[in-house]
C-alpha cells in the first residue's frame, strides 16, 4: 500500500512537473512572430487576389481564342465552297 502511494505521488509529481514545463515552453507568440504572420496572411491574400485576377483574364483569352478559331472554320469552309464552284465553272 506504501509503495503504491509513493508511485502514485511521484507519478502525479512527474505529470505536474511535465505539464509546468510545457507551459512554459508555451508562453505565447511573440509581437514580432505576430507581425511575421500578418504580413504573411497580406501576401496570401494578396497572391489569391492576383490568382483570381489571372484566371479571369486566361477565361477571357481563351473565350477570345475560341471565336477566332470558329471564325477560322467558318472562312476556312467559305474558301473550299468557293473553290468547289471555281472547278465546276472551269469546265
Amino acid at each position: 500500500m506504501q509503495k503504491a502511494k509513493k508511485m502514485f505521488t511521484s507519478a502525479i509529481g512527474v505529470i505536474l512537473l511535465a505539464s509546468m514545463v510545457s507551459f512554459v515552453g508555451c508562453s505565447g507568440v511573440s509581437e514580432e512572430e505576430m507581425a511575421n504572420l500578418n504580413a504573411i496572411r497580406t501576401e496570401v491574400k494578396a497572391l489569391e487576389k492576383e490568382v483570381n485576377s489571372l484566371k479571369s483574364e486566361k477565361t477571357k483569352i481563351e473565350r477570345e481564342i475560341a471565336e477566332h478559331n470558329a471564325k477560322l472554320e467558318k472562312i476556312a469552309k467559305e474558301k473550299a465552297e468557293v473553290e468547289a464552284n471555281l472547278a465546276k465553272m472551269k469546265y
